[in-house]
């Protein structure tokens, strides 16, 4: 296996950073390499910049309308993305959904719905956790009940991340109960400005209201947003989540991220000390480790192979170093890591008074990432399908 660059991927790369130095703008740039709260302004933004290139959905094939770059020009576009510091894409979308409708949609839903994704215009939900059901999917109870060309939707979903700004949403939902619990579940695309769909924002400790809840009251879903067939819902829920898990692991928002604990740590004197540097070295060389996995999951892309069962563990350790890398800002920062008041960092001057402005969104980045661990399917359930797929 080769994990060198080709001359001709070292332009690709050239070209793509070019690109994005020229067309990302800089006060959005600024706020991710800061960590500061991006609007729903600034990831439409983005997203719409890079739909009108083509490349919002850049791992679509060109049937769809994607660029159809190989695995390793995926990577490297991602790469170079975050290097520059630009926001991550915001996956329901084009990641999640978009795969699920070129797989199993049909001709008309794929005309309705890909356009808009491709393009940034029309933002998507996910809903799939229901208040007694997150990583165990099999048991959601939102329920679906066909009365001729339409589904009468009632339930819950929970944990819907950036559902405020939702403009679709696709659900797993229940439209039977014979059998196995995975055999009664459909996949359905809910239009979320109908009448009888409720979202209400969960607030979380750093005050920010990223998920919410999704209430639906008897709201009519016509026939025709069903993707595939009715009660095979769970294969294609699992077709998605293959893409979510890979997603999660983020290895190039990783990197860019240890360069600003390095930059923390310089600030406020910690680089020096022995002990802090050994924890950043550990925290490297773990990156650089999951940098090799993906590069060999890649590759083996690359050769045609199947390579998603693995996007358990590349999950596992993804989330576990962006866990790892919030707590050593935190230690770096001390307690200028601890205020924050995002009125008044967002206006510019929380902690200048005291050289300390890049530790104010400290707290609110460790607070967050304690999610990582959880969602997508917990590392402990990984962990157990990772040892029956991989290990035997």
């Amino acid at each position: 296996m080769d994990l060198a660059f080709t001359p001709e991927e070292q332009q690709f790369r050239e070209d793509i950073r070019s690109w994005v130095a020229s067309n990302l703008p800089k006060e959005i740039s600024y706020k991710v390499h800061n960590d500061l709260n991006l609007s729903r302004d600034d990831m439409q933004a983005w997203a719409k910049i890079l739909g009108k290139k083509g490349w919002l959905g850049h791992a679509w094939p060109t049937e769809f309308g994607g660029p159809g770059w190989n695995a390793i020009q995926k990577h490297v576009f991602e790469e170079e993305c975050a290097r520059a510091g630009a926001p991550r894409v915001i996956p329901f979308g084009p990641i999640m959904v978009a795969p699920v409708i070129m797989a199993f949609g049909n001709e008309k839903q794929q005309k309705q719905h890909l356009p808009g994704i491709a393009s940034g215009e029309v933002w998507w939900s996910q809903g799939y956790s229901e208040p007694g059901s997150g990583s165990d999917l099999a048991s959601v109870k939102c329920k679906a009940e066909r009365v001729g060309d339409k589904y009468i939707v009632n339930g819950q979903k929970t944990w819907t991340t950036l559902g405020q700004y939702g403009e679709w949403i696709f659900c797993l939902v229940r439209t039977s109960n014979e059998g196995k619990p995975q055999t009664g579940i459909s996949f359905l695309l809910v239009d979320m400005k109908s009448k009888g769909v409720t979202v209400r924002p969960i607030v979380l400790l750093d005050g920010d209201a990223e998920v919410n809840e999704v209430w639906f009251d008897n709201v009519e879903v016509p026939v025709e947003n069903l993707i595939g067939e009715e009660n095979k819902g769970w294969t294609y829920a699992k077709h998605l989540l293959s893409h979510e898990r890979t997603n999660i692991a983020d290895v190039n928002r990783t990197k860019r991220e240890l360069e600003r604990l390095k930059r923390i740590a310089k600030a406020e004197g910690v680089w020096n000390d022995v002990r802090f540097r050994d924890e950043i070295a550990k925290l490297e060389v773990d990156v650089v480790a999951l940098e090799m996995m993906v590069m060999r999951v890649l590759s083996a892309e690359k050769s045609g192979k199947n390579s998603l069962d693995v996007a358990g563990l590349l999950k596992i350790r993804g989330s576990e170093i962006q866990q790892r890398y919030s707590e050593l800002m935190m230690l770096a920062a001390g307690p200028y890591a601890l205020p924050l008041v995002r009125e008044a960092m967002e206006a510019g001057w929380q902690g200048d008074h005291v050289g300390a402005a890049h530790c104010a969104p400290l707290a609110s980045t460790y607070f967050n990432m304690r999610k990582t661990t959880i969602y997508g399917g917990s590392n402990e359930v990984q962990r157990n399908i990772v040892s029956q797929t991989v290990l035997g």
